[in-house]
């Protein structure tokens, strides 16, 4: 049974795993978001999240273990995530994991983010099929062949920013709420993606690379030539994020 904390940018999350055989039941799954306290920044800021990770990461432990019905006693083995992330935001949980394995006297597991966002699909799997994988992030975006457990060879990635930062620049730029990606979404849903025409990032030298930058100063452009970007705010997202989606899917293929 797996105690596992993710503090990597401004969530807390505790997780409970179970394993049987070689599946794995999850027992319980809690996130405590940040999203309104950094909102009024319109972005994380990293100092603010690691204050709000430590006043959260005790009492979310423990409304984890009791909504589980089991006692430290109980754990096996804990972990956390090590990276990428934000480096105080990191800190707590792993220092909190890792005081609790050495407690305990047990065994502690330091959790690359990106593997666990690889191989969290098949926890309930088994087993893991060889598979062409995209991870698309906040701050990554990524090609990755999967043969295996542990055997991964990275195909592409971006080379400026990733996808979720585009949206989330992008939002600004729009005057939407922090996050952007969840107001571009809604937006878009009520507006046209032929409407205006943005890039679609294609590089010779590297064809499986990703470049969302482009298309962020395009859309940049875009709203300086309007008199009122707002009245054609659901076309403009509409239209960017089908420029985004439409590389991601096409690198995949």
């Amino acid at each position: 049974m797996i105690l596992a904390i993710e503090s990597s940018c401004d969530e807390t999350a505790v997780a409970i795993i179970r394993r049987k055989g070689k599946t794995a039941d999850l027992l319980t799954s809690l996130i405590s978001s940040q999203i309104e306290i950094h909102r009024q920044y319109g972005g994380v800021v990293p100092e603010v999240a690691c204050r709000n990770h430590a006043q959260r990461i005790r009492p979310l432990v423990q409304q984890a273990l009791d909504d589980a019905g089991v006692s430290l006693d109980d754990i096996t083995a804990f972990a956390a995530t090590r990276g990428p992330g934000l480096a105080s935001s990191l800190l707590v949980g792993l220092a909190y994991a890792k005081g609790l394995a050495a407690a305990s006297a047990k065994p502690f597991f330091g959790i690359n983010h990106m593997e666990g966002h690889l191989l969290s699909p098949f926890l309930e799997e088994g087993t893991i099929p060889p598979h062409l994988s995209l991870i698309v992030s906040g701050g990554h975006t990524m090609l990755i062949s999967v043969q295996a457990y542990g055997q991964y060879q990275l195909i592409g990635r971006t080379i400026d920013d990733a996808g979720g930062e585009a949206f989330d620049k992008v939002g600004r730029m729009l005057k939407l709420p922090y996050p952007g990606g969840p107001e571009i979404e809604k937006h878009a849903r009520e507006g046209n993606p032929k409407s205006f025409i943005f890039p679609r990032a294609h590089l010779k030298d590297a064809p499986f690379n990703f470049s969302f930058s482009g298309l962020k100063t395009a859309v940049l452009y875009q709203i300086q030539k309007l008199d009122d970007s707002q009245a054609h705010l659901a076309d403009l997202c509409a239209s960017f994020q089908d420029a985004v989606i439409d590389v991601l899917v096409k690198k995949n293929n």
